[in-house]
């Protein structure tokens, strides 16, 4: 938490408790923003990481099936190439 000094003109024109209520009340719009920010971030965060494994399951999928496809190219030519003799 930062110290915030209310210069003495001030002090004498809000008075002591309006310069303490006034103090309080800047503080509170610090926390409300800092807890804004914190919740923007980690929306951002979890949206990014989202979009991150939606790729890499797409790309772990398109291996797959290009495996099975060459496993299975693999096992017709052997066997075209037993039946053939």
């Amino acid at each position: 938490m930062t110290v915030i000094a209310v210069p003495k003109i001030l002090r004498d024109r809000l008075t002591d408790e309006g310069a303490d209520a006034l103090i309080e009340l800047i503080n509170r719009s610090d926390d409300k923003v800092k807890e804004d920010m914190i919740t923007l971030v980690e929306e951002k965060f979890e949206r990014r990481l989202a979009e991150e494994i939606g790729r890499t399951r797409s790309e772990l999928i398109k291996w797959m099936f290009i495996f099975i496809f060459g496993q299975f190219w693999a096992i017709v030519g052997t066997l075209f190439v037993f039946f053939k003799k």
